[in-house]
């Protein structure tokens, strides 16, 4: 069958990934509602100084996705690119880029909740707000393995669907981060963690140019 087929050429930890994401969720959406309740507060990423928040949230909070489209388009990018940069960076590098990426977005998101709760301005309610959100996704990982792709294969081109016309890489990477700087700034969308969209492409890169400097891969 095609689909086994193409599943079965992804390579080893682009797979597992997407099949501990997939277990999690449909744990989560046919458990009951109090078990999905605490797995949800127990492996979401609270800000630090809410009663939900431990330290090890900045990991387990890259497996839950808010729905299904969240967890569909996180997959289907994480299969996209991540089988390409895989195979270019080994199993063992890629699982350390992906892991990078994906904490240090969760450490950028928090450090722009921490500057918007520094804004003597803000009301007590709204802190209390931000202390009672959930921060979930795959999605700044997702942004580092965008950012790798466009790296190693700036010139690959890329179909858009939005509107559908061909992109190369390197400049859809570039106009992406641009796109998510501008929102984040502009506090459009809220909902979205437009910053750590950001800080997967930022810890992306340095770990990418880090590994270049030591002779460790090359583009």
């Amino acid at each position: 069958m095609i689909g086994q087929r193409i599943f079965n050429e992804t390579p080893p930890v682009v797979k597992n990934i997407i099949i501990i994401n997939a277990l999690i969720f449909l744990a989560i959406n046919i458990l009951p509602q109090d078990t999905s309740t605490f797995m949800i507060e127990k492996l979401g990423l609270f800000f630090p100084t809410s009663p939900f928040f431990s330290p090890y949230q900045f990991v387990t909070c890259m497996f839950l996705q808010a729905d299904f489209f969240h967890f569909f388009f996180n997959m289907f990018s994480l299969w996209m690119f991540g089988r390409i940069v895989e195979y270019d960076l080994g199993s063992k590098r890629f699982l350390i880029y992906y892991m990078v990426s994906g904490i240090g977005a969760s450490l950028i998101h928090m450090l722009s909740l921490w500057y918007e709760i520094s804004d003597p301005a803000l009301s007590q309610m709204a802190v209390a707000q931000i202390e009672r959100t959930v921060t979930l996704g795959a999605s700044g990982a997702v942004f580092g393995l965008l950012l790798a792709f466009g790296v190693f294969h700036p010139n690959n081109v890329i179909m858009l669907m939005f509107p559908p016309i061909p992109i190369k890489a390197k400049y859809f990477v570039i106009i992406y981060g641009v796109i998510e700087l501008s929102l984040g700034i502009s506090g459009v969308d809220l909902g979205i963690a437009h910053f750590a969209h950001l800080g997967g492409l930022l810890w992306g890169y340095i770990l990418l140019r880090w590994w270049k400097a030591r002779g460790k891969i090359y583009f």
